[in-house]
This record gives C-alpha cells, sequence and structure tokens, in this order.
C-alpha cells in the first residue's frame, strides 16, 4: 500500500507535503516536510509540540504525532509547477501511539464508530455560505470602517460577465481538482453572498471536504484581490450564512434507514427519533454548531435562519426540516438549519450524532411537524405548542451545554473544558466592548 501511494506521489511531482489538522476551535494547522520525508511521516509520523496547540495537551504531556491519513492526499492545484505542493489530513497521537482524546477529528471518529457499532453508518451533506469582499482601499462611503460586498446580485441572480459567477466557477474547478463532487453553486440572498454545495459523504469525509473548502475558496478569493468570509452575520440587516447540514443514517446494506414509504412525510420511527433527539438537545448544540458571539445576530427571525425549537417539512422557519422527496428514496434526508461555517466541522457532525443517536435510544416521539411560518408566531401560540427557543447569546448556549451530558460525553472532558472556557473568555471580551451601536444611542443623550 505505501509503495503504490508513493509511486502515486512522485508521478504527481510533488515537491513538499503539508500535513494538516485543526485545533479545537476549528482553525487549521500544517506543517510542510519535503517529500523524501514522506516515506518516514507514514510508519514513524512526524512529531511536534502538542502544548502548543489550543486545548491539545499540557506542558508536561506535549510530545503528540502526526500519522498522515493517506485518503486524505490531494495535490493542491494552485501550487506552482516545480514546487507542487500536496496536502494529507492527519490524525493526532500520544506518545505511546494512541490515539489522541484532545482532537476534533479523533471526536467524530469515536462518534462514528459508537454509530457503527449500532449498525449505521452516518452520512452528512453541508451547505456552507460565505461572503465575497473587496479588499481594503475600496471604500463603503456610508459606512467606511464596514466591509464592502464584492457585487450586487441577489438570489439565483446570473450574468455571463458577473464577476462573481467567475469566481465561483474558479472555486468549482479548485474543489474537482481536490477530489470533491460539486453538485450545484449559485448568488445568494445577500449581496455579496454565495453558495457552492459538494456531495453528501460519510461524515468524516463531509468534515475534511468541509476544511478543504473552506481554505480553497479563501485562497482563490485571494487570487482575485478579494477576501472570503465565513462570518455568520458579516452585515446588519441582510441574511447570514449558515451551513445547513443534511443527514441520514444507512445500513451496512447501504439502506437509508430515514426512509419509509408508507408514513405520511415518509420517514422511519427511526428518523423521527432521530429528529426528536436533536430537537431535545437543540440548546446545547447551539454552542457548538453556532460557537461565536457573532452567530446569534444570525439566528433571529425574518433572515431564513432558526430561532425556534420544531419541525416541519418543507418549512423553512423550522430548526429541523425534512426537504421534498423526489424519485431517489436514498436521498431521504433531516435537514439541521442552525449551523453556521463558524463551527468546526468535526465537533459538530460528532455533536449531531450524539443527539439523534439518544433520541433513537431513549426511542423519543417528537412533536407534530410546525407547517406554519413560526416567525409570525406570538408568545402565546409558541406556549400552546410547547414550541422553546434556541438560546439568545452565545453566553445562553454555553450555559445550556454546562447542562446538557449527552453533549459533553460526545465531546469528552477534555475538549469540553478547552472549548468552554475559550468561549466564555470570548464572550466576557466581547461583553466589555462599547460598541457603534451604543455610541450612536447613547453618547450625546445619556
Amino acid at each position: 500500500m505505501a509503495g503504490s501511494f508513493l509511486k502515486q506521489v512522485e508521478q504527481d511531482g510533488v515537491q513538499f507535503v503539508s500535513l494538516q489538522f485543526t485545533d479545537v476551535m476549528g482553525t487549521i494547522k500544517s506543517v510542510t516536510i519535503p517529500v523524501g520525508r514522506l516515506e518516514d511521516a507514514l510508519t514513524e509520523g512526524v512529531w511536534f509540540d502538542g502544548s502548543s496547540i489550543q486545548g491539545f495537551a499540557r506542558i508536561y504531556e506535549s510530545d503528540l504525532v502526526l500519522m498522515p491519513d493517506v485518503d486524505t492526499y490531494r495535490v493542491l492545484p494552485w501550487s506552482a509547477p516545480g514546487r507542487r505542493r500536496a496536502r494529507i489530513i492527519c490524525d493526532v497521537h500520544g506518545a505511546g501511539g494512541e490515539p489522541s482524546l484532545h482532537v476534533p477529528r479523533q471526536v467524530l471518529k469515536r462518534a462514528l464508530a459508537r454509530a457503527g457499532a449500532m449498525g449505521y453508518t452516518f452520512n452528512v451533506g453541508p451547505e456552507l455560505e460565505f461572503f465575497l469582499f473587496k479588499r481594503e482601499g475600496e471604500p463603503n462611503n456610508d459606512h467606511p470602517t464596514r466591509p464592502v460586498p464584492h457585487d450586487v446580485g441577489g438570489y439565483f441572480d446570473f450574468s455571463p460577465r458577473d464577476e462573481a459567477q467567475q469566481v465561483r466557477s474558479e472555486i468549482i474547478l479548485a474543489l474537482e481538482a481536490l477530489g470533491m463532487q460539486v453538485e450545484s453553486s449559485h448568488h445568494e440572498v445577500a449581496t455579496g453572498q454565495h453558495e457552492i454545495d459538494f456531495r453528501y459523504a460519510d461524515a468524516l469525509t463531509s468534515a475534511d471536504n468541509a476544511v478543504t473548502f473552506k481554505y480553497t475558496v479563501r485562497g482563490v478569493a485571494a487570487s482575485h484581490g478579494l477576501y472570503a468570509s465565513f462570518m455568520p452575520k458579516p452585515i446588519f440587516g441582510v441574511n447570514g450564512s449558515g451551513m445547513h447540514t443534511h443527514q441520514s443514517l444507512f445500513d451496512e446494506e447501504g439502506t437509508n434507514l430515514f426512509y419509509d414509504d408508507d408514513d405520511e412525510h415518509k420517514l422511519t420511527r427511526l428518523a423521527y427519533s432521530f429528529i426528536a433527539g436533536q430537537l431535545e438537545h437543540a440548546r446545547a448544540l447551539s454552542a457548538v454548531l453556532a460557537p461565536t458571539v457573532n452567530s446569534y445576530k444570525r439566528l433571529t427571525p425574518g433572515y431564513e435562519a432558526p430561532a425556534y425549537i420544531c419541525w416541519a417539512q418543507l418549512n423553512r422557519s423550522s430548526l429541523i426540516r425534512v426537504p421534498a422527496l423526489g424519485m431517489e428514496t436514498s436521498a431521504t434526508r433531516v435537514e439541521l438549519r442552525c449551523p453556521d461555517p463558524s463551527t468546526n466541522p468535526y465537533l459538530a457532525f460528532a455533536v449531531m450524532l450524539a443527539a439523534g443517536l439518544d433520541g433513537i435510544e431513549r426511542n423519543l416521539v417528537p412533536p407534530p411537524p410546525v407547517n406554519e411560518d413560526v416567525y409570525h408566531f406570538d408568545q402565546c401560540d409558541l406556549e400552546e405548542r410547547a414550541i422553546g427557543t434556541l438560546p439568545g447569546t452565545l453566553a445562553e448556549a454555553l450555559d445550556a451545554l454546562e447542562d446538557d451530558e449527552v453533549i459533553q460525553e460526545a465531546l469528552g472532558p477534555s475538549i469540553t473544558d478547552t472549548f468552554l472556557r475559550a468561549k466564555r473568555a470570548e464572550w466576557g471580551e466581547y461583553r466589555i466592548q462599547v460598541t457603534d451601536w451604543e455610541l450612536e444611542r447613547y453618547l450625546m443623550g445619556a
């Protein structure tokens, strides 16, 4: 196996290999080795100081080793001939050779192993939205300190001469060169906002793809003199960017365990319990799936982002939506709409799966679907139907996470502690800021 793999690397003309992983917050970390060191890296790994990576190890247990996952080998299409570079995503092991419990990819692997022991394969299809902004130096005359969208298009707008369309096309070509199957791309609702969807896969592959997607979009944007942002709500008064995630469970024979032709919604009892589990843990899930202060500027009524804990078929104001089913029964799935692209996809898919499996193990039954526009409900309507709300701030979400043993167990004690400490600090720093809104509202009148 190693011999044929190394021969492929040689045929690709690769001179350098970037060994990649993410920290707890989802930031990509990388160390580059010359291709001549790759054979040793495959067998012995590459050692590094884990204490310098947030949440990875304490100073007295800092020696960690990167073990390349050769299935993730890809040649980076933007690397220059003569200095051809590839990337390999790595697992992280401790000094004794055991997989590290401090690492997000291992958290997801552990969750998938649990599902596998129950006979399930967890497939997901994330939809990452993003903005393209002009670089600094091109002023916004109304708000000089705010970002300037790259275009003025709207939802599904198209023009053959549209620069944004050209950028999206280059991103698609780069993604396909990296082995990802792109299904569609389009302009989103807000000016400068876009979406490119890639084909669903098992959760680990999809998490790897989501990480690859983000730095590919940023790299292609930079080559056009733009910057790409996955910030959930960069512009006030318009739609924010989500990471709606489609989910399904398959058995070992490849049968979709969510499909039942005899059911009104074409869902099995298993699917209903999976939905119920995610509804039950929705508030704690929010801390991981919408992990920034800014995330909760997106999760407000009126901008196609969920604020209420309910499910429905087709209704985009609900937290969980059951998309319309065509002729392909294997496409039966449920869509969770609260995640945003600032999340760490490894942790996101792990906790989503944990919540769904908890619903299955406890045989939970979801409340009736809510097919009306929940944004128009008043408080009496919400109370009558027992519809809860997602957290309104990061602080509320962190409180919910601290009270949820199922989600904490999915993350593991080390990552739970690191995540909570880092995010409490983020909230504390934000809480004492004096914003432009406050100055405009209170400076002269207080």
